[in-house]
């Protein structure tokens, strides 16, 4: 309800239907048990369009995993063909970030850019009641069938030379037909779990076999932790970070300027969070935030998210 993207998208696509063009609209939330099928939807599109709300931070989690899963399955011949127009309405802050953002990805997936169309659109009624804002979406309606229609070329992006140089994804040699079916596996949620449970096993096993031979280091990220920390006045909390490659957790206990970093057991922490030893390394390297990493899906979290937030302020890798 009150969504000025999906206000703008019904303006839109007025437009195109009386230019005859057919529309076709596929809503991320309803289908997110099945969104790594959904490149394959892509094979019949001259162009499409992503739409997105930044209602906090973001494009948010569902847009993302579509974007993820053109680049798994996609048809990258037939997404070189198809020109992409960003839609990104904003209710807080982030609009022009959002925008940019599906752009540069479409472009690294070798797609064709349009002109997007963003805004901060606190509450629909500002669209509705101001007819200056809905022509400026009507023209971009007619832009978009102009540059689709008349098939306009583009100029190379360096996103394309960057991934060609630097960026080059691993080659696993499958035909399209191989990939849909693999994207339909993925979307199996029983499959996956099932394949889940079957590497958890086999890792635990050669964990434990390792285990006779290799003593675990458990002197790591307690230099990087206790080197970065920079106290706040007041703040206390006890974090529990489960690493899977180790046995024993990593136990973090602020009191103020007091820092406690150990590998233990405990009970009764403010923030549970596990990941994986690389995703701890992109932390403490500076490459990446806690934040950042939950948001990617990287890291699990049970607890409160503001307490977890407080780790970007205590410890200073950047």
């Amino acid at each position: 309800m009150d969504d000025p993207t999906l206000y703008v998208l019904g303006k839109i696509e007025e437009v195109l239907n009386e230019l005859h063009v057919n529309v076709e609209i596929f809503r991320l939330q309803e289908l997110k048990n099945n969104i790594t099928t959904l490149p394959q939807t892509l094979k019949e599109a001259d162009g499409i369009i992503l739409a997105t709300t930044i209602e906090w931070y973001g494009i948010g989690g569902y847009m993302q995993q579509f974007l993820d899963a053109c680049w798994l399955y996609g048809d990258k011949e037939k997404i070189s063909e198809i020109y992409m127009c960003p839609i990104v309405m904003s209710t807080t802050y982030g609009e022009q970030e959002g925008k940019l953002n599906l752009a540069t990805a479409w472009e690294i997936l070798g797609g064709l850019p349009c002109s997007g169309l963003c805004g901060y659109i606190a509450d629909t009624s500002i669209l509705e009641d101001n007819e200056e804002y809905l022509r400026i979406i009507e023209k971009k309606a007619e832009n978009l069938y102009r540059t689709i229609n008349q098939k306009m070329p583009c100029l190379p992006a360096s996103n394309q030379a960057v991934k060609q140089k630097i960026s080059i994804p691993r080659n696993i040699d499958l035909t399209p037909q191989e990939s849909e079916q693999l994207s339909q596996y993925a979307s199996d949620d029983s499959y996956v779990q099932r394949q889940k449970a079957d590497i958890q096993e086999l890792t635990s096993l050669f964990r434990d076999l390792m285990g006779n031979n290799e003593k675990e280091d458990y002197s790591e990220f307690l230099e990087e932790l206790k080197s970065h920390f920079h106290p706040q006045a007041g703040f206390a909390a006890k974090y529990k970070i489960i690493i899977d490659e180790k046995k024993k957790p990593l136990i973090i206990e602020v009191d103020g300027a007091q820092l406690k970093c150990l590998y233990g057991d405990g009970s009764q922490f403010d923030v549970e969070v596990q990941m994986s030893e690389d995703s701890m390394k992109e932390i403490v390297s500076g490459a990446t935030s806690f934040q950042r990493s939950f948001m990617a899906g990287d890291m699990k979290l049970k607890g409160d998210f503001k307490i977890l937030r407080m780790l970007d302020q205590i410890f200073l890798f950047v």
